[in-house]
């Protein structure tokens, strides 16, 4: 089984636009297909740094290739490592935002709502906050919080009274546990669309996601080159559309940033008007690409 296959490969490596004498950052490694096909097109002056937060996946060294680094770290610390390395600028920076198929497939690493298994959702196996942890003590207005803002529940508060209501009787522990508790909720075995959403919303919480996006986004328009490029593959509508608006407005609302006498900062040339999503032939050898949106800007 391969670790994790790699999402609009071409596109996203045809988005890079590679200069062979280059210095490239892909943020999310995992299987390690994009940075394969970022030093297929370096050459031997051109330098890779590859991070992942994820311990497995920088275990899963498919080249000895000198022109890679791989580094154990949250993409959001990208520029103290680089910085450390004496690297200023780079010219392009690649990030896959997708949980892996081999962290999904991994039963015990509790990512998914299949078989039975403990509720864990952690990228890095040491971070100390785990899915157990999150749906046993945060409070109610917490939890209502995760699942509208992450999960786009539209109406949480009895779920969560509910949740609260069942684990006052006895700790939730495994993601059986939990969707007993859902399907108690609904009065029905509800379908994995809407549970992927609850599961959706405590992962993105656990790992911080969508700080740790907006924090390497404001990061990438201070190291990026001027015509460098950033290309960034997302999965769900809140990561794509904070993504759209940084390339497009340069700030995290539909609103441009602005300086201190109203003038537009812009950061970004958006390369792809519309995101690129996969083809059909792509999808149906990788389901799980279905949902991946690509956006493209170019460093002004």
């Amino acid at each position: 089984m391969k670790y994790h296959v790699p999402v609009l490969l071409n596109e996203s490596i045809s988005g890079l636009r590679i200069k062979p004498e280059g210095t490239y950052l892909d943020l999310t490694y995992g299987g390690g297909g994009h940075s394969k096909k970022i030093l297929e097109k370096l050459g031997a002056e051109g330098k890779l740094i590859s991070f992942d937060r994820d311990e497995s996946a920088l275990s899963n060294n498919i080249t000895n290739n000198i022109n890679l680094e791989l580094i154990k770290s949250n993409f959001k610390f990208f520029d103290n490592h680089i910085k450390e390395r004496g690297i200023d600028k780079v010219d392009g920076i690649l990030a896959d935002l997708g949980v892996s198929s081999h962290q999904i497939d991994k039963v015990e690493r509790g990512f998914t709502y299949k078989g039975d298994t403990k509720l864990d959702m952690r990228m890095n196996i040491s971070d100390s906050l785990d899915a157990v942890e999150i749906i046993n003590t945060y409070d109610q207005e917490k939890l209502e919080n995760i699942f509208f803002n992450y999960g786009n529940i539209l109406k949480p508060r009895n779920i969560v009274r509910e949740i609260i209501k069942q684990r006052d009787k006895k700790r939730i522990l495994n993601n059986t546990d939990f969707i007993m508790i859902l399907n108690q909720i609904f009065k029905k075995e509800i379908g994995y669309k809407l549970l992927s959403k609850f599961f959706q919303a405590i992962r993105i919480e656990v790992n911080d996601e969508i700080n740790s996006l907006k924090i390497m986004l404001k990061k990438s328009a201070e190291f990026l080159n001027r015509k460098g490029r950033l290309v960034i593959i997302s999965y769900h509508s809140l990561e794509d559309k904070i993504v759209k608006n940084f390339i497009n407005k340069s700030s995290f609302s539909s609103d441009f940033k602005k300086d201190m006498f109203g003038r537009k900062e812009e950061f970004f040339l958006k390369v792809t008007k519309k995101p690129i999503v996969p083809s059909s032939d792509e999808v149906k050898i990788n389901p799980r690409s279905r949902s991946a949106k690509l956006r493209i800007g170019e460093r002004l």
